[in-house]
């Protein structure tokens, strides 16, 4: 198992932790890691969008002219849908965009994800975080002082509300708790961040919860 140490808030070494190599220190599979992301993505989209088909459309319900000779073409109807005012034909119409993912693949995504940022040494482990009160300026000074750079994702403890608030101001900084932890976020952001306390090991071994085409958590 590969060691990394553990920082304090204001950057001082505080000790070392192993981590877990079955969870990051696999060969990333970009191909599950593709289609989980994949999923997450369609899974937000609202599939609302919706055309109104010549059915829809309101009037046309008297035939313009007479069949026969009037000199123009046929038509039934003043909603047909290359007439002006019409209906469309084949248009978008409300549709679930969800795609169902499997759970094993999700957690081989996730550790693909964290194997992947651990190989580049962008994982990054913090004692406590330990803010009295609510400060974003703290927030950033901590950010500084564990060398944490470009995007960073802070999983914070669901209680610690004041590191969920001293964060989320930053305009660099995504905050999760850890059962949001999900494959995407993990991919996107530079730098993870886990307080001692909720970083995955074997005994509790992370699932990406992000909702899918099941709606359930994996």
């Amino acid at each position: 198992m590969s060691k990394i140490d553990i920082k304090k808030a204001d950057g001082g070494k505080s000790g070392t932790v192993e981590l877990d190599e079955s969870i990051f220190g696999i060969e990333p599979n970009v191909a599950v890691m593709h289609q989980v992301v994949n999923a997450q993505l369609a899974a937000k989209r609202s599939g609302t969008h919706s055309t109104k088909t010549r059915a829809e459309v309101r009037g046309g319900g008297a035939k313009p002219w007479k069949q026969k000779g009037t000199g123009r073409a046929r038509a039934g109807s003043s909603r047909i849908p290359h007439w002006r005012g019409g209906g469309i034909a084949l248009g978008p119409k409300p549709r679930d965009y969800s795609q169902r993912t499997p759970k094993k693949m999700k957690r081989l995504a996730l550790r693909s994800a964290l194997s992947d940022r651990a190989s580049s040494n962008s994982i990054y482990v913090v004692e406590s975080w330990d803010f009295e009160t609510p400060s974003t300026k703290a927030a950033k000074t901590a950010l500084e002082a564990i060398g944490a750079e470009g995007k960073v994702l802070i999983i914070a403890d669901d209680q610690d509300m004041n590191t969920q608030k001293s964060f989320r101001n930053l305009t660099n900084v995504n905050v999760l708790s850890a059962d949001q932890l999900n494959v995407f976020d993990i991919l996107v952001n530079d730098s993870i961040v886990f307080t001692k306390n909720n970083l995955p090991t074997v005994n509790q071994a992370p699932s990406n919860s992000q909702p899918d085409s099941e709606t359930e958590e994996a």
